[in-house]
């Protein structure tokens, strides 16, 4: 396969749907792995519309590009209580992203 899957994790803060399924919010994302372009993405979000929303967001931005540009789209448009464990979410998968990215260096 040619794409790597790849997930953030973040706390929920309290008084949310998903908290009551969920302790921490989940992105996941499957990313090309010559380009780091996310192909598809998901998260624990408990609306299908909140969840689309972020996958949209995602889906098309190469993380070889850091994660700048989806976290200002986030900040600017995700306007609900899970915002600030979206961000999270998405620095930590961004984390894991760079650390694979980082062994599979050292191993050339």
């Amino acid at each position: 396969m040619n794409t790597q899957f790849i997930a953030g994790h973040a706390r929920l803060p309290g008084g949310m749907a998903a908290k009551s399924v969920f302790d921490t919010l989940t992105i996941t994302a499957e990313i090309d792995k010559k380009y780091g372009v996310i192909i598809d993405a998901s998260c624990t979000l408990a609306t299908e519309h909140g969840r689309d929303y972020v996958a949209r967001l995602l889906k098309g931005h190469s993380l070889k590009d850091g994660i700048e540009e989806p976290l200002a789209q986030l900040n600017n448009g995700y306007l609900g209580k899970a915002n600030q464990a979206l961000a999270a979410a998405l620095k930590d998968l961004y984390k894991q992203y760079r650390q694979i990215e980082e062994k599979a260096h050292m191993e050339k």
